[in-house]
This record gives C-alpha cells, structure tokens and sequence, in this order.
C-alpha cells in the first residue's frame, strides 16, 4: 500500500473497455473493476441484494452495470440504483490509473 492508501490491483491491459474484473484487496475484500469508455471504477463485488459477484454482470454501453442474478442494474459513476430489486447503492471506491496499473482504495 502506498503512502496515500491506494493499493494496486491489476494492470490498466486486463480490464479493456466495456469489461469488468475481479480482483481482491490484501484482504481479500472483493472488488470489481469497470472500464466504460475509458473510465476505471471500483466497487464491491457484490450486488447489495442477494450477495451475488456483480463481475459476473454486465457493463452496459449506457454506463449501468447489470446483476445478472435478478437484473438489479446500477450506475457505474456513484454505484447508485437505477432498477430494483435492489435498494441499496454498490459500496464505491476512489480509483487511480497511473503507469498502466490501477490503484484502489477505500473511501472515506
């Protein structure tokens, strides 16, 4: 972990456009990372209804992310949601790309 508390978990060439990935903290939080138009963003890989890994999902062009699970879609820019039957927001978390890696971290 690096001094401003990002961590590295994959590089920028694993995760093209339109794609998500798993990945997971030191420990073992999971995560999952969406590229939408070149825009990385992290959240927890799990939908908030039914515990299902939302990298097994859909990133779809408009920029939602789809549970595949029960169909539950949400926003890719603040996790919020767009269509039931999920209630509550995916937990976000800050990103940085540089040198090809991406970085994650919590937020506060």
């Amino acid at each position: 972990m690096s001094d401003d508390g990002f961590i590295r978990v994959a590089a920028l060439a694993e995760l093209p456009e339109g794609a998500l990935l798993a990945v997971a903290l030191p420990d073992g939080t999971p995560i999952c990372l969406a590229n939408h138009r070149g825009a990385v963003r992290a959240f927890h890989d799990e939908c908030p209804h039914a515990a299902f890994a939302m990298s097994d999902g859909q990133l779809h062009a408009d920029g939602t992310i789809e549970c595949v699970w029960h169909g539950a879609r949400f926003a890719c820019g603040d996790g919020g949601v767009l269509r039931g039957p999920a209630t509550d927001a995916l937990t976000m978390y800050d990103v940085k790309v540089e040198g090809g890696e991406i970085f994650v971290a919590r937020r506060t």
